[in-house]
């Protein structure tokens, strides 16, 4: 099934066969001339590194170019313009809107009001559909597959939006088991753990980590926690240094959204099992595709 115009909202919305498309196209390390002539939007009411910069790259690299903000005070939401104006205009100025907001269903909202295509870069504690497409290409490209691995997700699983959508994105496959770590109140809210569809159990990092293919590392979400007292209570609760992984699998792989806070030592960088940067860098080649697939 084709792409071509499709909104990007949930990693929900998409097949498995459909994803391993977009991680052979983005393996191809192709550099065309996709979007000669398209100009992309980037609306960004949060603030972004790896996932502005590298959608930006991919378009450029793509023969396309962009327009688009990173703070609302800079355009005329900062004189009272509604959310739904500034869509309906970058939808007139441009081939497709990438966008980033912290109210969950934004996304959605600014696809139902354009025509063209919608690309959610994350929104509210939810869905951040593109980290989940890396995060698995990453561990598609370095390790062949990823079904019949063990993995284990660390952090901030009730606000992180991109742990989310990356255990919603395992349902798309068949993980011999997935270990959640987290602070008790950091937990997944309900409403994730009914949608699971893959063996899954609450676990103690040091009991579990000898067994782990993957580890998946998230910060603690400190912009989402509406009361600043619970963050100053959690922040710090959990650490992945060097004597961590003594015991570990040579093959392990440490995975981290980032940024980064201290929720895994500087230490751990220069391992073989650190593997966040490369998931980082996947980003530019895994946006190519998306866009190159998406964007008519």
């Amino acid at each position: 099934m084709s792409l071509r115009g499709r909104d990007v909202i949930s990693i929900s919305d998409f097949k498995r066969s459909e994803l391993e498309r977009l991680f052979r196209v983005a393996s191809s390390r192709f550099q065309g001339d996709e979007l000669r002539g398209k100009v992309i939007a980037m609306a960004f009411f949060e603030p972004s590194t790896r996932t502005r910069f590298s959608f930006e790259t991919a378009t450029l690299r793509l023969g396309g170019s962009y327009i688009g903000f990173e703070a609302a005070q800079s355009t005329s939401l900062a004189k009272g313009e509604s959310f739904s104006d500034t869509i309906r205009m970058l939808d007139a100025y441009s081939d497709g809107i990438v966008v980033r907001h912290s109210i969950e269903g934004a996304a959605k909202l600014a696809a139902e009001l354009a025509e063209v295509p919608v690309i959610n870069a994350g929104d509210g504690t939810k869905n951040h559909p593109t980290q989940a497409m890396i995060d698995l290409y990453t561990i598609w490209r370095e390790r062949g597959g990823i079904d019949n691995l063990t993995y284990g997700v660390l952090g901030d699983l009730r606000y992180g939006r991109a742990a989310a959508s990356f255990l919603r994105a395992l349902n798309l496959y068949s993980p011999r088991k997935v270990y959640l770590i987290s602070p008790e109140s950091l937990r997944p809210r309900q409403e994730l753990l009914d949608s699971l569809r893959i063996p899954w159990e609450f676990a103690d990092l040091k009991e579990v980590i000898s067994e782990l293919d993957v580890l998946y590392v998230t910060r603690v979400q400190k912009e989402r926690f509406p009361d600043p007292a619970e963050y100053e209570r959690v922040k710090g609760s959990y650490r992945v240094d060097a004597s961590l992984l003594k015991e570990v699998k040579e093959t392990l792989m440490i995975m981290h959204p980032l940024p980064r806070v201290d929720e895994i030592s500087i230490e751990v960088d220069s391992t073989p099992y650190a593997y966040y940067f490369k998931q980082a860098a996947n980003g530019v080649p895994l946006r190519m595709a998306l866009l190159s697939e998406v964007i008519p």
